[in-house]
């Protein structure tokens, strides 16, 4: 069985696990500058420190020793280092040129620490998700309040980034692609076409069912109004990205648990693909930081499970391995939700 037909098999008897917070678990490390740096970037002009889709190149050690991490207490699926792997959000430290490498090297690096926990354990198969992060620029809206006809980055110029990110991924071995934290559909909407290009000059089927990359699609609702950034609500979201064949399509980031209940209850009433939810560990603090623990963001994310509104749960900002393994652990209580894998003979 190969790999797409192994997870959609796997994804029908569980709820899938999704593994934590990167950027929680680089800051334990405590990194300086140095660390940022390959030899070949020892005298870039441009501070690098903060720029983690480079540690992959920097200190690939510290990225690997995340993903076994989070392996290690029951991940079923991780995601690549590459949040801001696009040559858009890399040009903020004048490293676009280092694009494709990023993600190559990062799925490289998933791929190997997946595939060492797969043969211990070949019961328990793990997988890549290769990350399409946002990009730092929005298709829909204007950074600038006196032109609120200017757009900082065009629908073409996204795409072409996001081809170069799934070439990347792809050739480093994910398994599964992942268009995450969406706060605008429309730069969603260029990663899917980018998506679809490159599957098409590789003759990659579009549709998981017939040996396609699975592709899962996670937004985010900014805040209490329960729309995204540009707009949205989670039902017009969901409705934007369906006319891909996706594996799934859920919500992550900006919410905690609590706060996310309702907008998942609204995908999950309505969405014809597998659901997913990876919210915050609860909301944050006047300092920025995320102090709900382990057993109460689990107690929380079980009231998805009773409920019965998800098929693939993780953590996102604030999460660490102890919140992903107290979520593997009620999960394992829980059939997953009912769907039918939309195939192109049910469309």
């Amino acid at each position: 069985m190969n790999r797409t037909a192994l997870l959609l098999s796997l994804a029908k008897k569980k709820i899938l696990i999704l593994d934590g917070a990167m950027g929680t678990m680089i800051q334990r490390f405590k990194l300086n500058e140095e660390d940022f740096r390959t030899p070949e970037l020892a005298n870039h002009p441009k501070p690098l420190k903060g720029n983690n889709d480079l540690l992959s190149l920097s200190r690939p050690d510290v990225i690997k020793s995340i993903h076994a991490a989070y392996l290690e207490v029951g991940a079923d699926i991780i995601e690549t280092n590459t949040f801001s792997g696009t040559s858009i959000a890399q040009e903020d430290y004048a490293l676009q040129h280092l694009a494709y490498e990023i993600n190559f090297q990062s799925a490289k690096i998933a791929r190997e620490v997946a595939d060492e926990f797969t043969a211990k354990n070949p019961d328990k198969p793990r997988f890549v998700a290769g990350a399409l992060g946002p990009t730092n620029k929005t298709a829909s809206l204007s950074p600038d309040v006196n032109d609120p006809g200017y757009r900082a980055i065009t629908f073409d110029q996204l795409s072409e980034a996001y081809k170069e990110q799934v070439r990347g991924l792809l050739d480093g071995g994910s398994d599964i692609l992942l268009v995450e934290t969406i706060f605008d559909t429309l730069n969603a909407k260029a990663a899917l076409f980018a998506i679809q290009e490159v599957f098409e000059e590789r003759s990659i089927p579009l549709n998981p069912e017939e040996g396609g990359i699975p592709i899962m699609i996670s937004g985010t609702i900014t805040d209490a109004s329960g729309r995204t950034l540009s707009g949205q609500t989670t039902e017009a979201f969901l409705i934007s990205v369906s006319h891909v064949p996706l594996f799934s399509v859920g919500l992550n980031c900006a919410l905690g648990a609590k706060e996310l209940r309702p907008y998942l209850k609204v995908m999950a009433d309505n969405a014809p693909f597998l659901v997913s939810a990876y919210p915050n560990a609860g909301l944050p603090n006047e300092f920025g930081q995320y102090d709900q623990g382990a057993n109460e963001m689990a107690g929380q994310i079980e009231e998805f499970l009773k409920e019965g509104y998800v098929n693939i749960l993780g953590g996102c900002c604030g999460t660490t391995p102890e919140h992903i393994a107290a979520i593997a652990k009620a999960a394992e209580k829980y059939a997953p939700r009912k769907v039918e894998i939309v195939t192109a003979e049910n469309e």
